[in-house]
C-alpha cells in the first residue's frame, strides 16, 4: 500500500508540473503575442495620432503653396511717380484742351492678385467758351485755364498669366476699378474771380507692370476712364446777356506711365 501511495504521489507532482510547464507557456506565448499586437500599432503611421505633429494653419496644400509663393514673389508695398496724357469726352472735348498731368500713387497688396491703390493725379488745360445772346448772335469767348485734381481710391485685380508664354506672363496685366474725388478750379481772363467746385466720381481701366531691376521696381503703363458729374453740366447760361454755345458735358480718361519701387 506504501508503495502505491508513493506510485500515486509522483504521478499527481508529474501531472501538476507538466501542467504548470504548460500553463507558463501559453502565458508566455500570449503574452508575446499581445507585445507584438502592441508593437505593431505604435509603428504604424496610419494609425498614429500626435497632437502636435499633425497641426497645420493651412486648411489645404494650395493654401500654403499661395503664401508660400506670395512671400517668395509678392510685394507688400509700391510707390510710384506717375507723368501723362489726360482728354476728355463729350462737349468738354470742345472746352477744354487735352494736356499733360502728373501724380503719385501708392499700393498695398492682399496677395499675389488683390491690390488697393490710392492715387493723387493734377494737370492744368486751357479753356475756350464760346457764347449766344438772346437772338442766337455770336457773343464774347471766353478763355482762361482750369486745374483738374483727383484723389483716388481703386482695386487692382491681376489676371493670372500662368497659361501664357513667359514673355506675356511677365507684364503683369490689370484691371482696375474704384471712386474718386474730382476737383475743379477756373481761372478766366477777363474775370476776376474764378470758381471751385468738386463732385464724386467712378474710374475703370487697365494696365500692365514690367518688372525692373530684378523686380525692384517697374514700369507701368496705366488707361483709366473717370465717370463725373459736376454740378455745371448741361448748364448754358453765363449771365442774363449771355449763354454758353454749348452745355458743359463729358467725363475724361487719361494715359499714365508709372515708375515705382517695389517693397
Amino acid at each position: 500500500m506504501k508503495t502505491t501511495g508513493n506510485i500515486l504521489h509522483s504521478g499527481l507532482l508529474a501531472l501538476l508540473l507538466v501542467a504548470g510547464l504548460s500553463l507558463t507557456a501559453t502565458n508566455a506565448h500570449a503574452e508575446s503575442l499581445d507585445q507584438k499586437h502592441y508593437l505593431i500599432a505604435q509603428s504604424d503611421p496610419d494609425e498614429a495620432f500626435d497632437p502636435f505633429s499633425d497641426y497645420s494653419e493651412f486648411d489645404e496644400d494650395s493654401d500654403e503653396e499661395a503664401d508660400v509663393n506670395f512671400f517668395r514673389n509678392g510685394r507688400f508695398l509700391t510707390v510710384g511717380l506717375a507723368g501723362g496724357y489726360r482728354g476728355f469726352t463729350g462737349n468738354f472735348a470742345d472746352q477744354y484742351s487735352a494736356a499733360p498731368s502728373f501724380g503719385l500713387y501708392l499700393s498695398y497688396f492682399f496677395d499675389l492678385s488683390l491690390a488697393m491703390t490710392l492715387g493723387f493725379q493734377t494737370g492744368d488745360h486751357a479753356v475756350k467758351f464760346g457764347t449766344i445772346d438772346g437772338g442766337g448772335n455770336p457773343g464774347p469767348t471766353y478763355t482762361g485755364n482750369v486745374s483738374i485734381t483727383s484723389i483716388n481710391f481703386d482695386l487692382k485685380y491681376y489676371l493670372n498669366t500662368q497659361n501664357v508664354t513667359r514673355g506675356l506672363a511677365d507684364l503683369n496685366p490689370y484691371i482696375l476699378g474704384g471712386f474718386g474725388q474730382f476737383y475743379r478750379t477756373y481761372t478766366i481772363s477777363g474775370i476776376d474771380s474764378y470758381s471751385r467746385d468738386s463732385t464724386m466720381g467712378f474710374d475703370i481701366g487697365a494696365g500692365v507692370e514690367i518688372p525692373l531691376m530684378r523686380k525692384k521696381a517697374y514700369l507701368g503703363l496705366q488707361a483709366a476712364y473717370h465717370y463725373v458729374n459736376f454740378s455745371d453740366e448741361s448748364k448754358t447760361i453765363v449771365d442774363n446777356t449771355y449763354k454758353l454755345d454749348k452745355n458743359l458735358s463729358g467725363d475724361f480718361y487719361d494715359f499714365t506711365f508709372i515708375l515705382g519701387m517695389n517693397f
